[in-house]
C-alpha cells in the first residue's frame, strides 16, 4: 500500500543557519523539518487520511531523533539522510543512512548567476541528462511509489535511488535525469525539483505540469531565490546544450548542474562563467 514519504537531512552544521531554525527559534540539525511536517499533513488531508492531533513538530523531530540515534549513537555527528514513512494507519517510522557532508551553505547555489559568476565555489557540477520519453501518472505529493522516477533513471542507465552503484558505470555517467510530461513540459528530476536561468532569474516549473511540491522549492520561492514559470514556458524544446540547471531537495539543498542532450556527459563544455 502506498505511503507518504519525506526525506530530510540530519546535520549539526545546519544549526548555524538561522533560516533553518525550528518553529520556536532554536537551532535545528534537520533541514527544513517544519516544511516537511506541513507537507506531510497537507498530503495526508488531501488523501483523506485520519491524522492524529499529536502529530506536531516535536513528535516528528522525536521520530527522526530515534532513527538518528540508531546510526549515530548519542553523540554522533555524522550527516545522515532520514527517510520518514507515513502510512494510512498513521504509524510513522523513520530510518537513517550516511550522506555526503555539506560543501557549503545549502541555499548558496541559488545566488549563482551564469552570466556573471564563477561556478568553482559549487563544484563538482552535476551532469544532468534528459529523459528519452515522457512521463505520466505522477501524483502531487511525495510517496513511496517511486516507479515513474526509477523508470526514468533506468532509461538513461542510472541505478534506482539507494541501489549500489554498479562497478561498470563510467565516470562520465549522468548524475540525474530530468523528466517531462506528455505535453513536453519539464517537470523535475528523478530526485529534485529544478529551475532554469531565464531572463536573469531562476525559473521553476509550475506544479500544474506534474512535479512534486518540494520543501526546498517552497523555501526558495518564499525567499525570492526562484520564481514559478508560466505553464509550458520551460519545455523540452527550450532546453539548450550545456544549459545550467539548479537542482534542489530536502536532503542536499541546492546544487548546480549542466544539461547535456545526448548520452555522453563528456560533451559538456568546460567553459567557466
Amino acid at each position: 500500500m502506498m505511503s507518504l514519504l519525506c526525506t530530510t537531512r540530519f546535520d549539526p552544521r545546519l544549526e548555524v543557519f538561522e533560516w533553518n531554525n525550528a518553529p520556536d527559534g532554536s537551532p535545528s540539525p534537520y533541514l527544513l523539518l517544519a516544511f516537511q511536517l506541513d507537507r506531510l499533513l497537507s498530503s495526508a488531508h488531501l488523501s483523506r487520511w485520519k491524522v492524529s492531533d499529536s502529530l506536531d513538530y516535536t513528535a516528528l523531530r522525536d521520530i527522526c531523533d530515534n532513527a538518528v540515534r540508531k546510526v549515530n549513537g548519542t553523540d554522533g555527528k555524522t550527516p545522515l539522510k532520514v527517510r520518514v514513512i507515513f502510512p494510512p494507519s498513521g504509524n510513522i517510522t523513520a530510518s537513517a543512512s550516511p550522506v555526503e557532508p555539506l560543501r557549503y551553505d545549502p541555499t548558496a547555489a541559488s545566488h549563482f548567476s551564469p552570466d556573471v559568476d564563477t561556478h568553482t565555489h559549487f563544484d563538482p557540477i552535476l551532469s544532468i541528462c534528459m529523459d528519452t520519453r515522457s512521463t505520466s501518472g505522477t501524483v502531487p505529493m511525495k510517496t513511496t511509489n517511486r516507479q515513474p522516477y526509477d523508470n526514468a533513471r533506468a532509461r538513461v542507465g542510472i541505478p534506482p535511488v539507494g541501489a549500489p552503484r554498479p562497478h561498470n558505470i563510467t565516470p562520465n555517467h549522468p548524475d540525474d535525469v530530468i523528466l517531462f510530461n506528455t505535453s513536453g513540459a519539464i517537470m523535475e528530476s528523478s530526485i529534485c525539483n529544478v529551475a532554469f536561468h531565464r531572463h536573469g532569474r531562476w525559473l521553476t516549473p509550475p506544479l500544474t505540469v506534474g512535479c512534486i511540491p518540494g520543501v526546498f522549492r517552497r523555501w526558495l520561492l518564499e525567499n525570492g531565490r526562484i520564481y514559478e514559470a508560466d505553464e509550458h514556458l520551460i519545455s523540452l524544446d527550450t532546453i539548450k546544450v550545456n544549459e545550467w540547471v539548479l537542482l534542489f531537495n530536502g536532503v542536499m539543498g541546492c546544487r548546480l548542474g549542466r544539461v547535456y542532450l545526448n548520452r555522453d556527459p563528456s560533451s559538456l563544455s568546460n567553459e567557466s562563467h
